[in-house]
């Protein structure tokens, strides 16, 4: 499973997995109608999606699917920051930083946050 393969809203759908761990799919439908209007039978078409590419697998309880992820999200979020880094920044991770410095409001905690990263290094 490559982080390519999922879409924008699978990937709302795996956040929401990767955050509570065991769902079904009315759940993750009210989380995501918290930030965006989503049916429930989107939802469910894209649950079946998730399936069909084993990201996502679900167990029966009390005659309700219970669904649970099957891919790490620390994986899909590598392979989604080096896609962006070798697709958009040649390569350079600097690049991706550089831009992000000079192009994005980022509050000072944040800058704080990053400083110390580069000073531990």
């Amino acid at each position: 499973m490559n982080a390519s393969q999922l879409g924008r809203v699978q990937l709302q759908i795996m956040q929401v997995l990767w955050d509570r761990g065991r769902v079904n799919a009315r759940e993750i439908t009210d989380a995501l109608n918290q930030h965006s209007r989503i049916a429930h039978s989107t939802v469910q078409t894209l649950l079946r999606q998730l399936e069909a590419k084993q990201a996502v697998a679900h167990d029966v309880e009390e005659r309700t699917f219970v669904f649970y992820p099957l891919i790490k999200e620390d994986k899909v979020t590598r392979q989604a920051t080096r896609g962006l880094i070798d697709d958009i920044f040649d390569g350079s991770a600097a690049g991706l930083v550089a831009y992000l410095l000079e192009n994005e409001k980022i509050p000072k905690s944040e800058l704080q946050q990053l400083r110390k990263l580069i000073n531990d290094e």
